[in-house]
């Protein structure tokens, strides 16, 4: 008889025994890795009925940085603060013109990444085109010393749900970065505390 439920553990051990183990050589699988097969849990009902309007992904490189920045490919409209695709982006262009505008570099991205349901990034990167004026492992340390990347608190720390997700009307036009107004909090420089790199307790303001 044929199930008609498969339980999100039959699933992830398949995806071991059927896609993984075949793939990835078996000297590079041990004990210490981390499978994140769907960790947020069962997952039938999306777009419009729940967080996304379902019409994403229309002009993802015109709403950031044009052929300049490289993009991870996730799209900002249509999408509430606890989508990391629009959260993200924010938290990391705050982060980035933190960073140059301290003058730890000229030019910098800043490169996050998420699996679903799991709070805390699977990995941060900082890379400054060799702009940098410390090495970017440093600034880097930095970079996580002075922001939380976990989805809830980048919704807090930029105050993302203020005004409901109407405050984001505007982006549908001149795009996401590089504006002002009160709603655009990812442009706010922040200073930046050097502890972990320099003295203890180092501030470094914003170049004027």
């Amino acid at each position: 008889m044929m199930k008609l439920y498969i339980t999100k553990d039959e699933i992830a051990a398949d995806l071991k025994e059927h896609v993984i183990k075949p793939v990835i050589p078996e000297k590079n699988l041990d004990k210490k890795i981390i499978f994140h097969l769907n960790p947020s849990g069962r997952f039938v009902i999306g777009g419009p009925h729940t967080c996304d309007a379902g019409l994403t992904g229309r002009k993802i490189i015109i709403d950031t940085y044009g052929g300049w920045g490289a993009h991870g490919g996730g799209a900002f409209s249509g999408k509430d603060p606890t989508k990391v695709d629009r959260s993200g982006a924010c938290i990391v262009r705050q982060a980035g013109r933190s960073i140059v505008a301290s003058g730890l570099a000229r030019r910098c991205i800043v490169q996050v990444s998420y699996a679903i349901g799991v709070p805390e990034p699977l990995s941060v990167l900082v890379d400054t085109y060799g702009t940098g004026k410390i090495p970017d492992k440093e600034i880097l340390s930095i970079v996580k010393e002075n922001f939380d990347f976990r989805p809830g608190m980048i919704a807090i720390s930029l105050d993302l749900k203020r005004g409901g997700n109407g405050r984001f009307l505007k982006t549908a036009a001149y795009g996401h970065f590089g504006r002002d107004g009160p709603d655009f909090t990812r442009e706010v420089v922040k200073p930046l505390t050097l502890s972990t790199v320099l003295k203890p307790d180092s501030v470094i303001d914003p170049v004027k």
